[in-house]
């Protein structure tokens, strides 16, 4: 991975993680003051509180792929310890999927007129989940690689000692 891809991939990890930074503390600050209040349409309260953790959950995939593009960078990330960041991602991809839900549940008693929203959010739920077993089916490939690491490693020390 070059540097200049780097620096791009980490200015829009920034961005992003000020964004959602941002955007909880708006949404604290709403529930805190309680400057706007309910009109009945919408349960705003529990709305902005699964905000608030949707966002942690894009807060901590970005801290995860931060530390997997610093290992590649330094040419660790075929190591155990990239299994740690890679499973952060999974996590954090997953409780997305249930935040998600959290929302299509809580949007649902509003969509009786007009179901098919909630089957399409529902779909989006489901399709965040997919999202997730890409990424775990890129971690078997991690798996492997590193296994495949381990063993060139161990032929490479074994050719040195016959050498």
């Amino acid at each position: 991975m070059g540097k200049l891809a780097v620096r791009a991939l980490r200015a829009v990890l920034v961005v992003v993680l000020a964004g959602t930074v941002f955007v909880q503390a708006l949404m604290v600050w709403t529930l805190v003051s309680g400057n706007d209040p309910e009109d009945g349409s919408l349960p705003l309260t529990p709305l902005r509180v699964i905000t608030i953790l949707g966002m942690v959950t894009v807060q901590v995939a970005l801290v995860c792929v931060w530390r997997l593009v610093t290992m590649v960078r330094r040419g660790t990330v075929f190591s155990h310890a990239a299994f740690r960041y890679v499973d952060g991602v999974i996590g954090a991809i997953v409780a997305a999927a249930l935040v998600w839900f959290a929302v299509t549940a809580i949007n649902a008693p509003g969509q009786r007129d007009d179901p098919g929203v909630t089957v399409i959010m529902g779909g989006i739920g489901l399709a965040i989940l997919g999202v997730a077993l890409i990424v775990l089916v890129l971690r078997m490939l991690l798996v492997q690689a590193v296994a495949r690491d381990v063993e060139a490693a161990q032929m490479q020390a074994e050719l040195d000692e016959v050498i």
